[in-house]
């Protein structure tokens, strides 16, 4: 008899169960209340609603949320403006970033030529004529530069000009009459804000034409590039930028060149570090120069100069240990009439290779009011200025500063024009 009622009770237990919830087809809905089916035909329940369960077809099992999705208003693809934004400079500016591959030769044991290294960066194209303006270090003692363009061509490029005080190159490719090169225009760097958002387009571990973001972090900063290379104003940025980004552009939200990238910082050698970008202002600057000219056209003082240390002071008598020793002054120069002074008591320096030096004279300790330590100080307190402008120079004469006015004169090769050592 307890065998009978338990198949009875459990009989219409089940007979409920299937009233309530019925297994169907992809085309059939679970009916809650009013809610008619969904119009696509998906079988999505409304939210709240039972979870819908389908046959064992193999249709999709559809869960169940209450996460719904971000409408953004004007975006057909629903992409956030932040994103059309990022997509549109890189449809605009990609096809005008180059890869750049270069190729140093040597000589083996039989003195024949082989390859010794090869290297790669990015650059941009700057004029429809085929002018590319990268890093001087992406091409420096190539003996071959090869420039691949977003269509997959690649063009052999020889250097117009090279300035490694601003570590800034222009190359020149001729492409064919029929091809109309896109290109990138210069952008004004001098009205950028900390905070601004940045895009950084380059070929990093030869992966052509990579979009990476991020924002200014930092502005004006001196960083030295090399021994005897400070570049002053250079933009600082947590965009990544890694082996194969340098001579690419930094481009601000409207796909306009406000920096160059050239160097990054990092404990740990990845795009982990701080990035710096050469400032529109002074490649736009050097870039018309090396066109025009097919180098710098930079004011200098004539004069031979020495690294100031502690053991020379010590020796001279000196009452600085640091700035720019002036070893000598060329007859007639600007600097002479100045009133710059060079050393008289010539001293044999070194051991092996001796040099005669001459103490003595002025140390020059600033310029235009920029401390002058060392040779690169000096050279980047020059940079950006002209034959026939008027420095000022601090030095350091007889136990007193001195300032100087003294009009530039243009760089004469051969000349002993702002040659210095450090010894």
């Amino acid at each position: 008899m307890t065998a009978v009622i338990s198949a009875v009770v459990s009989a219409a237990f089940v007979a409920f169960i299937n009233k309530a919830v019925r297994v169907s087809g992809p085309s059939d809905h679970l009916a809650t209340g009013s809610e008619e089916p969904d119009s696509s035909g998906a079988g999505i329940a409304p939210l709240g609603s039972e979870i819908d369960i389908d046959d064992v077809s193999g249709a999709e099992f559809v869960l169940e949320t209450n996460s719904p999705v971000l409408q953004v208003a004007g975006s057909s693809k629903d992409y956030t403006q932040d994103e059309l934004q990022n997509i549109s400079v890189y449809e605009k500016c990609n096809e005008a970033v180059v890869n750049i591959t270069t190729q140093v030769m040597g000589y083996n044991w039989f003195y024949e030529p082989v390859v010794t290294s090869s290297g790669s960066g990015s650059g941009s194209i700057i004029d429809k004529r085929g002018y590319v303006v990268t890093n001087v270090h992406v091409i420096e003692n190539a003996s071959t530069i090869n420039i691949s363009l977003a269509d997959g061509t690649s063009y052999e490029g020889r250097v117009v000009g090279q300035d490694k005080e601003c570590d800034i190159a222009v190359l020149k490719f001729d492409p064919p009459e029929n091809v109309e090169l896109k290109t990138i225009s210069f952008g004004d760097s001098t009205s950028l804000k900390v905070g601004q958002k940045v895009i950084a387009i380059g070929n990093p571990f030869a992966l052509e034409r990579t979009m990476t973001t991020g924002i200014i972090s930092g502005l004006g900063r001196p960083i030295q590039e090399s021994d005897n290379v400070i570049i002053r104003d250079m933009i600082q940025t947590d965009a990544a930028i890694n082996p194969g980004n340098s001579g690419g552009p930094l481009l601000d939200s409207q796909g306009r060149m406000i920096g160059i990238n050239t160097i990054i910082y990092s404990a740990s050698g990845s795009s982990s570090g701080v990035g710096f970008a050469i400032p529109a202002s002074t490649a736009r600057r050097v870039v018309n120069d090396l066109m025009r000219y097919g180098k710098v056209n930079r004011g200098v003082m004539q004069l031979s100069l020495i690294q100031n240390t502690a053991r020379i002071a010590s020796y001279a008598g000196y009452g600085v240990s640091t700035g720019m020793i002036v070893s000598r002054v060329a007859r007639g120069s600007e600097a002479e009439k100045a009133g710059l002074k060079g050393g008289s008591k010539a001293v044999q320096y070194g051991r092996w290779n001796t040099t005669t030096i001459y103490l003595g004279g002025d140390v020059i300790t600033k310029i235009n009011g920029i401390a002058v330590a060392k040779l690169a100080d000096y050279y980047s307190a020059l940079e950006d200025k002209k034959p026939g402008d008027t420095v000022t120079v601090t030095v350091w004469r007889e136990g007193k500063y001195v300032e100087i006015k003294v009009v530039l004169e243009a760089y004469n090769d051969g000349s002993s024009a702002s040659t210095g050592k450090s010894i």
